[in-house]
């Protein structure tokens, strides 16, 4: 048996948006929040706005003043679910997705299968143009 001190530890993950927690440490996410916050990040990232990795992102935000035609809407949730089978599908597998641009705001509706657990969750996405 290992001593304390070498005893493994349950994974801890950063939390998004990087802050504080009570302690005056940094901010700790459990596994699902950990995940959510991972798909909030593609969604809400614009191509080209990360240095070393320049076609991550879906750039939603860009598409908030754009006119919601039945088929930008459409291509959009296609290149959305291909960004996320792309860079979180060893995390997730999308299960449905529903985009809906309207004022100033995206709503994006995703239910997904969480991989480790096998459960599915849903989640609503809000991004608001700055």
């Amino acid at each position: 048996m290992r001593p304390p001190s070498q005893q493994a530890r349950p994974r801890s993950d950063i939390a998004f948006p990087f802050h504080a927690d009570r302690r005056g440490r940094t901010a700790h996410a459990r596994p699902a929040e950990h995940i959510h916050d991972l798909v909030e990040q593609l969604l809400f990232t614009s191509p080209g706005e990360r240095v070393m990795r320049p076609d991550f992102g879906c750039g939603l935000l860009d598409l908030v003043f754009a006119p919601t035609a039945p088929e930008l809407v459409s291509t959009l949730e296609l290149a959305v679910q291909a960004a996320l089978q792309r860079w979180l599908g060893d995390l997730i597998e999308v299960v449905s997705l529903d985009i809906d641009c309207g004022d100033d705001t995206v709503r994006v509706q995703l239910s997904y299968l969480v991989r480790a657990t096998g459960a599915v969750r849903e989640d609503l996405f809000e991004g608001r143009a700055a």
